[in-house]
């Protein structure tokens, strides 16, 4: 953290549709033109089994760490505008299913938050294999309400999850 005013946010990107990787390389892009955002760290990219809607192409995840002084709630109404701009819309899509890009805040320094728009830490994190390889590869140590995120992961299965070279 460079100061008070600067938060640690984790984001999760995941997508199906198109140049995946290409598609996370423009939304990392698009998220950091604002100067309130600064990218610290970036996994790699893991092609991994859909989940939930299991009917359609593997995805790519990935997982970054970002210093920001947004609010949790600003933070995410840029991530939701990034989507729109790389050809998201949510309100025609299959939930679960084929998207070009996701992003999902993961966690926001030490905050917790149950809001009908926002819940931090992410209410699924511990849950997702898909989300925690990724997100383990740039904060392996990070507790998270408590967790240790590869104490976490050890606990889940990552069969099918696969690094994706760089």
């Amino acid at each position: 953290m460079a100061d008070a005013a600067t938060a640690e946010a984790l984001i999760a990107l995941g997508g199906n549709v198109g140049d995946v990787p290409a598609t996370f390389d423009k939304a990392i892009a698009l998220l950091c033109e604002d100067p309130s955002l600064t990218l610290q760290k970036r996994s790699a990219n893991y092609r991994t089994p859909p989940w939930g809607v299991e009917d359609q192409p593997p995805f790519v995840n990935a997982a970054v760490a970002v210093a920001t002084s947004l609010s949790p709630e600003q933070l995410l109404a840029r991530m939701m505008d990034v989507e729109k701009r790389l050809g998201r819309d949510r309100a025609t899509e299959r939930h679960w299913g084929p998207r070009t890009v996701d992003l999902d805040l993961l966690a926001y320094d030490d905050v917790t938050r149950e809001t009908p728009e926002l819940t931090l830490p992410h209410p699924r994190l511990f849950e997702r294999a898909f989300v925690l390889v990724p997100l383990a590869d740039i904060v392996a140590e990070r507790v998270i309400a408590g967790r240790r995120v590869r104490e976490v992961l050890a606990d889940l299965s990552t069969e099918g999850i696969v690094r994706l070279p760089d």
